[in-house]
């Protein structure tokens, strides 16, 4: 078992281990909730009600809500469902939400539970791995608009996260994949020995009995130092967007089809490229950012002929300030710098540069 703890402003605790539906009831009683409602996706209908016969063991409703998969989740109408849903089982504020699922799914729990009664406690069981290094933890919360992802949303803190490793085993090689690209950014921001392990032996790193438990370790750990120390985005946090920029037009101009860590890992290229074309990140750091991510399948370029698009995005990002784009930026691996308002040229250069077609 590894504990891993989030000293935040509400301070809690990541624990990553096998079998942990007993944990998380416990969890849940401990808070002294009466009812604890567990929003999953459509293919966990097994391990919710799993989940479910836990709580009740301990003396809580449990209230098992479907919601639709991945993005089409996270939306205005589904979150009003759950509210509704909410005050039909008349939720108080000392009962708890439970977000069992990907990242769109915690990200849906987490809003819903932080504008119920202005707040009440969210429990994070992340099943996918994008979800469990990325999403699940540091408290944003969110659901997307035709403005943009995560454009409404709120910072609630979970009361816990539990990482179950049993999980790994039932999700499809390109969810590992996808997930990946998450892992492989703290590597680049903060932690290279996360680079070393993909360098190394990039089979191992998308293994449950390999790599994959100790990268997951690592890359909550370096999430947990950052948002331990600024929750709300107002100055460090921001490392963490590191290849999110790009990657979130993408993600916008594909209509969220294409998986977050396929779109975050091309808007790793393309800000790995506007580095160096600024001289702040040399040849070899540019070529490492490739061959760590083609290493184990992630995409690093995208079609082309799309920029105007692309660009009407990122003009859009919760990032900006006074109208200029921001990009976190690399000067070394572990070495972050903020790069503000690069000229259209610029960016145009950087887009070319990972174009394909």
């Amino acid at each position: 078992m590894t504990i891993i703890a989030v000293n935040g402003p509400a301070p809690y605790e990541v624990t990553i281990d096998h079998d942990l539906d007993a944990a998380v009831a416990d969890a849940a009683a401990a808070t002294g909730a009466a009812k604890v409602m567990v929003i999953h996706q459509p293919t966990l209908v097994a391990p919710a009600e799993q989940l479910g016969r836990a709580l009740v063991e301990r003396g809580l409703e449990a209230v098992l809500v479907e919601v639709p998969d991945a993005e089409d989740g996270k939306t205005l109408d589904v979150a009003g469902q759950l509210w509704d849903r909410l005050g039909e089982e008349t939720f108080g504020r000392r009962d708890v939400v439970i977000g069992l699922g990907g990242g769109a799914v915690t990200d849906l729990a987490g809003y819903v539970a932080a504008a119920w009664m202005r707040g009440i406690k969210v429990i994070q069981v992340p099943t996918t791995l994008l979800a469990m290094v990325d999403a699940a933890v540091g408290g944003k919360t969110g659901i997307n608009t035709a403005a943009g992802k995560n454009l409404v949303g709120a910072f609630h803190e979970p009361a816990a996260v539990f990482i179950d490793l049993d999980r790994l085993a039932t999700l499809p090689m390109e969810e590992l994949i996808a997930g990946s690209a998450e892992i492989i950014k703290t590597g680049f921001i903060a932690d290279p020995v996360i680079l070393e392990r993909y360098e190394s032996d990039p089979v191992a790193c998308l293994r449950a009995d390999g790599h994959l438990p100790e990268l997951i370790a690592r890359s909550v750990a370096v999430k947990a130092r950052v948002v331990g120390e600024d929750l709300k985005e107002s100055g460090l946090r921001e490392i963490l967007n590191y290849g999110h920029t790009f990657g979130h037009a993408v993600e916008l101009r594909e209509n969220y089809r294409w998986r977050h860590g396929h779109a975050v890992a091309v808007g790793m290229m393309f800000i790995a490229h506007l580095s160096a074309a600024r001289g702040l990140i040399d040849a070899e750091l540019l070529t490492r950012h490739g061959h760590i991510l083609r290493s184990i399948g992630l995409p690093t370029s995208y079609p082309a002929g799309h920029f105007e698009e692309l660009y009407a995005a990122m003009t859009r990002d919760k990032k900006n300030r006074d109208g200029h784009i921001r990009f976190v930026a690399l000067t070394g691996v572990g070495e972050t710098t903020r790069l503000e308002g690069p000229g259209v040229p610029e960016l145009e250069a950087a887009y070319a540069a990972i174009a394909e077609g």
